[in-house]
């Protein structure tokens, strides 16, 4: 029953033009906006783009997990911790992709740091492992990714990312497993407290650009509702949160046309 199981875990990697090693986005509510994510100041841009880290101004820690396709090998689980001080912000994360003894692991630290009004900057050492059922123990590596944001109004933010510049990857017996070098650049408008509009392009080495777009509104207070398009191949996300005191608690859907939908949420503690 094994290998028949194996065989289809790499045709559903395939079908996601995801390579044996990746940097998978988290977060519910950048999922729900197509993870059209590269501007906005959130809890995973630890994830995203770490400059954006730098308008924190208070401790915000998280949990999230995403099934992929209702398939328990295929789950993503994320952990999250942001702590301003007078010097900058420091972000701490890590991810699980797989179970059993199919397993890979992210581990990160960041630091941002306003350099003036409007533009701030992150940068973020990232550890990556991995293990496979034929391998007798894990191979890891490690890299890096930056990225700057800017403010040019009250309204409109810029941001813009690069992860793996170094072109680092998984040394493994058969050769060197490269992981993507990705360029992520884009934007969201605040056109009021209820309505944000974002999107973004994102370029791989190993893959054509694709552009995503998300929508955020607000239709009671404390609700949210989110969507969220990109393509090409076209996929939909949608989701919603909920704040309540110092706990939002988002919920996001993602939509492959071939292999179905996935799941997502996540849980956010703000100290203030």
């Amino acid at each position: 029953m094994l290998k028949p199981f194996l065989i289809l875990i790499v045709s559903v990697i395939s079908c996601l033009k995801i390579s044996a090693s990746d940097n998978y986005p988290v977060g519910a509510r950048p999922i729900a906006l197509s993870n059209a994510f590269v501007s906005i100041t959130d809890l995973w841009s630890t994830f995203h783009n770490q400059a954006t880290l730098a308008s924190f101004e208070t401790f915000s820690a998280g949990i999230f997990y995403e099934s992929k396709f209702l398939i328990d090998e295929l789950s993503l689980a994320a952990a999250s911790v942001v702590l301003p001080i007078e010097a900058g912000t420091f972000g701490f994360s890590f991810y699980q992709f797989g179970e059993g003894t199919f397993k890979e692991h992210k581990v990160a630290l960041a630091f941002s740091k306003k350099l003036s009004p409007r533009l701030n900057a992150g940068i973020q050492l990232d550890y990556f492992s991995q293990r496979f059922p034929e391998n007798e123990s894990s191979t890891g590596f490690a890299t890096f990714e930056f990225g700057l944001s800017y403010k040019t109004t009250e309204q409109l933010t810029l941001g813009a990312h690069f992860f793996n510049p170094v072109n680092n990857g998984f040394q493994l017996p058969e050769g060197k497993q490269k992981m993507p070098v990705v360029f992520r650049f884009g934007g969201h408008y605040q056109f009021s407290d209820l309505v944000l509009i974002s999107t973004e392009v994102q370029k791989s080495s190993d893959f054509p650009c694709v552009v995503k777009t998300g929508l955020e509104f607000v239709p009671a207070q404390n609700l949210f509702l989110r969507f969220g398009i990109s393509g090409r191949p076209v996929a939909y996300t949608a989701g919603l949160g909920y704040s309540f005191g110092k706990i939002t608690t988002d919920f996001a859907f993602s939509y492959h046309g071939n292999l179905g939908l996935s799941p997502a949420v996540s849980i956010r503690y703000n100290l203030q």
